[in-house]
């Protein structure tokens, strides 16, 4: 179709051509769109998108080593680690002229803490140093590497040198190697001590008893959605009040509850040792353990599990169940070949939203979990809260996140995310 005629092209009620004016309409109504959705958009950008570009570089950023110690960077190239030798003069130099400035601007105890994540006791070794730096004269005082190891004799071992040396780079990937129970060698990475390897440990309890969380709340959750989708709709409303009532509750007394019933002098023991089921010197250990974290977190998630499914079950319709058992098939088999494939998206959506909500879960594992129930989460919040390593804090985040991340799309290939729906 063309926007021409015999007489010349076909103009709009202005006067400019139709096919320009069409154009500029379209323009101005994206424009128009794209402006109501802006304050979302920016919204999204600021407390989300920054966020997590923010991690990402955290958990790989190293400025402050080179920042203070300029020089003694610059001079530490040409120490060769495996020597077994102390650096050369020139270095401890360079790091007494590094000092002076960084007691100045008050950031030597900023660097031994960063120092003090990768080996223990540097913290104390740069704050102990800088206040008798702060007193040198560099053009009298020197040699300065006797005057170093006066100081304090770990100038003399070799590892701290090693340890400055090799986080030197303004990049490192030593967060990520220390997340996988890893750290940075002389000559590439290496294993930490066993008795330092926590985290694989913790990210597989998450996943482990996320999945099983997840798993609970199925079972837990399926029957409730389908009485509440079957119900006439005032019984149901009824009903979902129950469910709902869960939300109207502080997430901390919810949890805070669970302790008082599973503690060993609890509700639960006392009725299981009222009954005679358990006996008073054998009472069961149902707190600070996985079990703990397993029940106390289906009870808070199971609404969320509940919710999707009962979305879906409702746009069921119960006339193929009847259809389906007018044509011979037993309850049973009505139920498994006709309803349950209907209600899986429902199943999906709910398990997706509940495994995910765990996955990220940490009030509820520190108080109910103790030590062996805890998960990855609790630790991230410690190095942001406590040991204020946020490099460590950041590469766990992203290491958790790119876990999800895997999850998803491998739910993706395995189920399709277009069979999850919410109703």
């Amino acid at each position: 179709m063309s926007d021409t005629t015999d007489t010349g092209p076909v103009l709009a009620a202005d006067g400019t051509p139709l096919k320009r004016s069409l154009a500029r309409a379209l323009r101005m109504q994206k424009l128009r769109a794209l402006m109501l959705i802006a304050p979302l958009l920016l919204f999204v950008l600021l407390t989300f998108i920054l966020p997590i570009v923010d991690m990402l570089f955290r958990s790989v950023e190293n400025q402050i080593v080179s920042d203070t110690l300029p020089k003694t960077v610059a001079e530490l190239q040409e120490w060769d680690a495996n020597s077994g030798e102390l650096p050369s003069e020139a270095v401890f130099a360079a790091l007494a002229a590094d000092m002076k400035i960084a007691v100045e601007e008050k950031t030597h105890t900023r660097l031994g803490s960063r120092l003090n994540y990768e080996k223990t006791g540097l913290s104390s070794l740069f704050r102990k140093s800088g206040r008798k730096v702060k007193r040198w004269d560099l053009a009298e005082d020197a040699p300065f590497k006797e005057k170093f190891i006066d100081i304090d004799k770990d100038w003399g071992d070799i590892e701290v040198w090693r340890t400055l040396q090799t986080y030197s780079p303004k990049l490192t990937n030593g967060y990520f190697l220390n997340s996988v129970d890893m750290q940075k060698g002389v000559d590439g990475p290496e294993a930490r001590p066993e008795n330092q390897q926590i985290y694989m440990t913790l990210f597989g309890r998450t996943l482990f008893m996320s999945l099983v969380i997840t798993t609970s709340c199925i079972l837990l959750g399926y029957p409730v959605a389908w009485i509440l989708a079957n119900l006439p709709s005032r019984t149901a409303n009824l009903l979902m009040i129950l469910v709902l009532l869960p939300f109207w509750t502080s997430l901390l007394v919810r949890t805070s509850a669970w302790k008082v019933m599973l503690q060993q002098q609890g509700v639960i023991n006392d009725v299981l040792v009222w009954l005679g089921l358990v006996g008073d010197d054998a009472r069961l250990v149902m707190i600070n353990n996985q079990f703990g974290t397993i029940v106390a977190m289906t009870h808070i998630l199971l609404p969320f599990m509940i919710l999707p499914m009962y979305s879906v079950m409702q746009t069921i319709a119960p006339t193929y169940l009847r259809a389906a058992k007018s044509l011979g098939a037993t309850n049973w088999t009505a139920f498994w070949r006709v309803y349950f494939p209907q209600s899986v998206p429902g199943i999906g959506a709910g398990s997706i939203l509940v495994f995910i909500l765990a996955i990220g879960y940490y009030i509820t594992p520190e108080i109910v979990g103790g030590t062996k129930g805890v998960f990855i989460s609790n630790r991230i919040a410690y190095h942001i809260s406590s040991s204020l390593n946020w490099g460590l804090a950041a590469a766990l985040g992203t290491i958790l996140l790119a876990v999800v991340l895997i999850l998803y799309w491998a739910y993706d290939k395995i189920v399709g995310i277009d069979n999850v729906k919410l109703g």
